[in-house]
């Protein structure tokens, strides 16, 4: 393993090569890309605010016509069954420039997607969850040791088809390169297939050991199937890529390519990290397949992530949610059953573990769910780490309800950012938060990219799921909830090597000048439009 792991940190690439080629291009390529995608979707806005506008300077009809549009539609988008927080700035927007309002709202503000896109997504989940079933004497025997926690799991298996296992085994990675070095391992004994789902692949360094397996994986006759989300490896790869990698035998396909058209589908993201391997062993967490998350480059210093490696009854739930995105790309796949093979597991540990997917299609915030479940039911302490925090009115409400109670709640968020004006929105939160008992660390030494959750020690998510609206409510993410295992105390170890290298901000000045009050106010509103 450690070979593996000095492999992964001290790879060099040959000069000449494609890969070398490709970390030159790509990032031009794919700049390019997304300022000719941004310019026309920017024409299109402009010619139909400006034809709108043209229109109601020649009729009083239509000017009467606009208003009873903007009245109806402030009433229909007060009425949505939604977040409070997302509907406030398109009423501002609506009342304050109406023809502009209107126009960027009919293009952006619906729903999430297009009843087309619903319908087929809800058609290959009837067909893909089917294969899902919950074990009734599972819940019973956690309901006996713990209502609470049992809840928990049923919340997720009633609301979000995934069930709880327990012939399942889970391992922590605090370090990202630990856990590649994992992956590897695991992947070189595949032998039916290796599934890969990740928002963001970069063509470099990190990728060039994975690249050199699933290469020989693929002339082994391993079925290879990789997929990435276009706007998450913009300035990471080119489509190139995709060609390079199927002349190898392994087969690609790119969730929601950027066009310079306008699409309402366009801001949903695929923001999930899965990897699969022959239904056996699966892996998960918040890195992607980029320099930076392994520590090779440092653009925002010391780069924090974790991930974690499950094998045994849960895996399947795993090849369940890559297939629905996969499938959900272009033709389904006819024979699943081929992909969820039957092996004989003896779990190691007795613990519970659900894997689930939370999508932006449904009404259900299940990711937001589960995390303000646990703060509902904490006694002693709860932790976050989180890169991002835009926080809704009712996750605000339960973080500060839980510190009122007494419970030790405490915020991890990054100490160098990565986006500075959604920054100053996570810095926004701080004072309230602050006021109210919850404590915020910031992780001083760089870049907290970690998405995970202890509570009192015996419950744990790690997944994808940031605390900001574009995670909770907008991105197809995915995470894993556990209790019962080893690994729990990992992470709590993790936790609290961490709060002594942050700056603890409850023991900061907390001076504001009005400047930077009415900047992160501004930007706070319209946060859930970013």
């Amino acid at each position: 393993r450690s070979k593996v792991i000095v492999k992964i940190r001290n790879n060099s690439m040959k000069k000449g090569g494609y890969m070398i080629e490709e970390n030159k291009s790509s990032m031009k390529n794919s700049v390019r890309r997304l300022i000719i995608a941004g310019i026309g979707v920017l024409i299109q806005i402009i010619w139909v605010v400006v034809l709108v506008m043209r229109l109601n300077q020649y009729s009083q009809i239509i000017t009467l016509l606009t208003v009873a549009i903007e009245l109806v539609l402030v009433l229909a988008v007060y009425s949505m069954d939604t977040n409070a927080a997302f509907k406030l700035p398109w009423i501002i927007l609506i009342t304050v420039a109406p023809i502009v309002g209107i126009c960027v709202f009919f293009l952006f503000g619906r729903s999430g997607a297009t009843k087309k896109v619903r319908a087929r997504y809800r058609k290959i989940d009837q067909q893909l969850f089917a294969y899902l079933n919950q074990d009734e004497q599972i819940i019973e025997e956690l309901s006996k040791k713990d209502e609470r926690l049992a809840n928990d799991f049923k919340y997720l298996w009633k609301c979000a088809s995934s069930p709880v296992y327990k012939n399942t085994d889970v391992k922590y990675y605090g370090d990202t390169c630990d856990a590649m070095a994992a992956q590897l391992e695991d992947m070189m004994q595949a032998k039916k297939f290796i599934f890969l789902e990740y928002h963001a692949i970069e063509m470099a360094e990190s990728f060039q050991a994975l690249r050199k397996v699933l290469m020989a994986k693929a002339r082994e006759g391993v079925e290879i199937r990789i997929l990435y989300d276009d706007a998450g490896c913009i300035g990471f790869l080119n489509p190139r890529f995709i060609k390079y990698m199927e002349s190898m035998g392994i087969q690609c396909r790119v969730f929601n390519p950027i066009m310079p058209v306008l699409n309402i589908f366009m801001n949903n993201r695929d923001h999930r990290k899965i990897t699969v391997i022959d239904g056996k062993v699966a892996y998960t967490g918040g890195y992607n397949l980029a320099d930076e998350y392994f520590n090779i480059t440092h653009p925002y210093g010391q780069w924090k992530d974790s991930g974690i490696r499950f094998e045994g009854d849960a895996v399947q739930t795993a090849t369940i949610l890559f297939l629905e995105m996969w499938n959900a790309l272009r033709e389904q796949d006819v024979d699943i059953e081929k992909y969820l093979p039957v092996y004989p597991y003896k779990a190691k540990e007795q613990g519970f573990f659900a894997l689930y997917g939370d999508s932006p299609l449904d009404k259900e915030p299940a990711g937001e769910n589960v995390y303000m479940n646990l703060l509902r039911h904490a006694k002693k302490y709860i932790y976050f780490t989180t890169p991002y925090l835009i926080l809704s009115d009712e996750m605000t409400r339960e973080l500060t309800g839980a510190a009122k109670r007494g419970v030790d709640v405490r915020i991890i968020t990054p100490g160098i950012p990565d986006k500075k004006t959604i920054f100053q929105v996570t810095k926004s939160y701080y004072p309230q938060l602050l006021k109210h008992g919850v404590k915020i660390y910031e992780y001083t030494p760089g870049f907290m990219h970690e998405k995970q959750c202890i509570c009192d020690g015996e419950i744990v998510v790690v997944g994808t799921i940031n605390l900001d609206f574009r995670s909770l409510y907008l991105h197809f993410e995915n995470a894993a909830l556990f209790c019962g295992y080893e690994a729990v105390s990992h992470v709590k170890e993790d936790f609290e090597a961490l709060f002594p290298i942050c700056k603890d901000m409850s023991k900061e000045p907390s001076e504001r000048t009005r400047r930077l009050r009415l900047s992160q106010l501004i930007l706070r509103l319209f946060s859930p439009l970013m």
